[in-house]
């Protein structure tokens, strides 16, 4: 689509700078910006929080910091009551 927009002198010096550099067109390098802003952000303001429960933390047998016992503990196949 074609349209006309009114932009900065400065801001349009500095998409044409880029447009160049990158080998795209000033028009490519716009969409670009666009695209981008108008893309749905993680933390958006509008998200609500998760609910948290509390607890005793994680469970026996359990080292965060190591991925190879949790792996360990959830390949167990025991019921979580029996983790417990």
């Amino acid at each position: 689509m074609r349209t006309t927009i009114s932009i900065d002198d400065d801001l349009y010096r500095r998409a044409k700078a880029r447009a160049a550099r990158s080998g795209q067109t000033v028009s490519q390098v716009i969409e670009d910006a666009v695209r981008d802003a108008l893309r749905p952000r993680r933390g958006h303001p509008d998200m609500k929080e998760l609910p948290t429960f509390g607890g005793s933390g994680v469970l026996p047998g359990v080292d965060l910091a190591d991925a190879a016992s949790l792996r360990e503990v959830m390949d167990d196949g025991l019921p979580l009551s029996a983790l417990r």
